[in-house]
């Protein structure tokens, strides 16, 4: 690669990782992920591995070695598919958006920029896939008893990552491309952007994923695709690898990225140099006529001051959505439940509460986490108003409640119709999350006071917003569930239950014995209750205390 390249792909590499290094958050959650992901397999492989190696190299039959080429080439096909995949979502949120492009494409020529952009994507993806292919490859070396394995796993990671991430390059840069500059399709790109992820998780969800995988699977194992999986059987004992086909993986591979880089060269200047799409009279006109009904409907029951927040609030998150994302963090843990829900045909009772629960968390914090740094660059103006801290706070609670509630009664009375709850207990679900939703934007406000947060931090590479604090998100969140916990012992009657399990997990663990009482389980109980029911009002009146006592540093 020439030197220009080479320049690019480091700095274009290292700036990625010293993004992803400065945020802490951001840098547990990529360990989480390499642990949970990455960590069971090796550790599985680390097991499995040289058991199987040793036994391939004792004695495979003519069917066992048919199956294994199946499982390889197969395997190796799906990934690679997997990797164009993931490279697609990257390029679409980083890679296709280059940072300085001012000075970046006019200090070289668009071939150096692009070439050392998927440079630094290999690169980047190298530090993902390389670490368990070695360790992975060595396991079964170690049981084989030879050392092939490894160094021609290296090579079919190679040749994946050199015709994976140009070709997801292109398919990144074009989808961007429809996006923001085709205007047809840019309007509405809201709206494709939440279908496609909830086409994705829905599809995994209910185990539709798996079948077309596996059906990727048995169609691509003798495609071009699958062709590198020989370069691996070359390196299995007693398993035949065709040489031409090895052949026919290097070459096709080497002809595939070269091809792709030039039309990833081409799509980039296309994209690049194009002017986005520009809709914004329109959406502006639409906006306005929408917030002037609005506050057309408020002005009927709220002076102008707490209208003019309201709507204020509710028009800054529809112009920047992306504010909200962390609001969705916690549905993802809610793909097993929908499993659970497709296989039975029924949404169990505790699905019903937990989901219901999640709506009145969600309502406050759509717009009270952060009452003080949610307003940016317009805070020094705000604050040194006329505008009162109750009026500020009334209008976030307002704000939070006019777009919960409506969801809150249908989400709450759908699941309580379609479960096995019964009448009475629907109606309790009802009502529960409809309060819920009303008090929990005033419980926001003050714990997002005590712990602001002023800066913005990255939500993707290239996008930035201003959320809340995680110590806000924590507290919040304990806020809601302790309460809810203790209703919960409350409600079914259980502290003798509770004192039961404290005491059998205290006798089988070390140290003293512990032991407590199901009237102290109870009074504690009565205690976090109480006091979570008294912290929403007393939430609200310091946050608005704090933004009337708010002074500029």
């Amino acid at each position: 690669m020439p030197r220009v390249p080479v320049v690019v792909a480091k700095t274009e590499f290292r700036r990625t990782i010293r993004a992803v290094s400065n945020e802490r958050t951001k840098l547990l959650m990529m360990a989480a992920l390499a642990v949970f992901m990455l960590g069971s397999v090796v550790v599985a492989g680390g097991y499995l591995l040289p058991e199987l190696g040793a036994q391939v190299a004792e004695s495979v039959s003519p069917s066992e070695a048919d199956l294994a080429t199946d499982l390889v080439t197969g395997g190796v096909a799906v990934g690679w598919l997997f990797l164009v995949f993931m490279v697609g979502i990257r390029t679409f949120t980083a890679a296709a958006t280059v940072d300085k492009p001012a000075f970046l494409l006019t200090s070289t020529s668009l071939r150096n920029t692009v070439i050392g952009v998927i440079g630094a994507e290999i690169l980047l993806f190298a530090t993902w896939l390389v670490p368990p292919a070695i360790l992975l490859s060595s396991a079964f070396a170690s049981g084989a008893g030879t050392i092939l394995p490894v160094p021609l796993t290296l090579v079919v990671v190679a040749l994946a990552l050199i015709t994976a991430v140009p070709v997801g390059f292109v398919i990144g840069v074009w989808v961007r491309h429809l996006v923001t500059v085709y205007e047809p399709i840019a309007r509405y790109r809201m709206v494709i952007f939440v279908g496609f992820w909830v086409l994705y998780f829905g599809a995994i969800a209910t185990g539709r994923f798996n079948v077309v995988m596996g059906e990727l699977f048995t169609a691509l194992q003798g495609s071009p695709l699958g062709w590198p999986g020989h370069l691996l059987l070359a390196g299995v004992p007693n398993v035949p690898a065709s040489s031409a086909t090895i052949v026919g993986a290097i070459v096709g591979g080497a002809v595939l990225g070269t091809v792709a880089t030039a039309i990833g060269i081409a799509s980039a200047r296309v994209h690049w140099f194009a002017d986005p799409a520009r809709f914004d009279d329109a959406e502006e006109s639409t906006e306005q006529e929408s917030s002037d009904r609005l506050s057309g409907v408020l002005s009927r029951g709220l002076s102008r001051p707490i209208r003019t927040v309201t709507v204020t609030a509710i028009r800054r998150t529809k112009r920047a959505p992306i504010r909200l994302v962390y609001v969705g963090y916690p549905l993802l843990g809610a793909i097993g439940f929908v499993q659970g829900i497709v296989q039975s045909g029924t949404v169990p009772s505790y699905v019903a509460v937990l989901l219901s629960l999640y709506v009145v968390w969600a309502a406050g914090a759509l717009f009270t986490l952060n009452p003080l740094g949610d307003l940016g660059r317009a805070l020094p103006a705000v604050v040194t108003s006329t505008l009162t801290g109750r009026q500020a706070i009334n209008g976030l609670v307002i704000a939070g409640a006019l777009v919960a509630v409506p969801i809150a009664l249908l989400v709450s009375l759908v699941l309580g119709v379609i479960s096995p709850l019964s009448l009475e207990q629907t109606a309790a679900l009802v009502a529960g999350t409809v309060v819920g939703a009303v008090v929990t934007p005033a419980l926001a406000t003050g714990i997002g006071s005590v712990f602001p947060r002023f800066g913005s931090v990255n939500v993707t590479n290239n996008r930035e917003a201003v959320m809340p604090s995680k110590t806000a998100f924590i507290v919040y969140s304990l806020a809601i569930m302790l309460p809810t916990a203790a209703a919960v012992v409350l409600y079914t009657d259980s502290p003798e239950l509770l004192a039961e399990l404290i005491a059998t997990i205290s006798a089988w663990t070390p140290g003293p014995e512990l032991s407590v009482s199901a009237r102290g389980i109870t009074v504690a109980a009565w205690t976090v209750l109480v006091v979570g029911l008294a912290a929403p009002p007393a939430s609200y009146q310091y946050a608005a205390e704090q933004f009337d006592w708010y002074t500029l540093e």
